[in-house]
């Protein structure tokens, strides 16, 4: 693992292409792949919001203080009727991958939710197969939950998924 410097950043125009690619490159998504997507659709989100809305949103992983490796998402959710909560998610390139950039990444998004929301809970998913991220999401503080039976429609069957969250009250990682 090489040690990078690692800071979220709010998506600038030239961020689209790398947006576009991961919704028009078979695989570079990793697990997550939905099949094609729109490819127009990140301009147009873009210029109604820059990708910071309260519901949700996207930053991006900056390293080295010049490259941008991925992104960073956050959705609103709601249990209850005061129970709202974000969950996060994560895109890396493949060459950006493995090196600790994801854990770090992950910890960063929840301190700034938990630092600039009144949530008390951030939550992600991940696939069973998915043993880095699974470590990664420990790694920046979460906990595992549970199977979620039966969440998710990907190459042509439904499959189950890890559910991890972090609490405001949880210990924060150190990055």
């Amino acid at each position: 693992m090489t040690d990078h410097s690692v800071r979220l950043r709010p998506v600038t125009e030239d961020d689209l292409a790398m947006f576009r690619r991961f919704l028009t490159e078979p695989g570079l998504i990793g697990l997550d792949w939905a099949g094609f997507r729109d490819a127009q659709a990140p301009a147009r989100r873009f210029a109604t919001d820059g990708y910071l809305g309260d519901e949700d949103g996207r930053l991006i992983v900056e390293v080295d203080g010049e490259s941008a490796a991925g992104l960073v998402s956050y959705s609103a959710g709601q249990y209850g009727a005061a129970g709202r909560h974000y969950e996060i998610g994560i895109a890396l390139l493949p060459e950006w991958r493995g090196q600790g950039i994801g854990w770090r990444a992950q910890a960063m998004l929840t301190d700034y939710l938990f630092e600039h929301t009144v949530v008390q809970r951030v939550q992600a998913g991940t696939h069973p197969e998915n043993a880095a991220e699974q470590k990664s999401l420990v790694k920046a503080g979460f906990q595992l939950e549970g199977v979620v039976r039966a969440c998710e429609f990907r190459a042509g069957q439904w499959r189950d998924g890890y559910l991890y969250s972090r609490l405001r009250t949880d210990p924060a990682p150190t990055y």
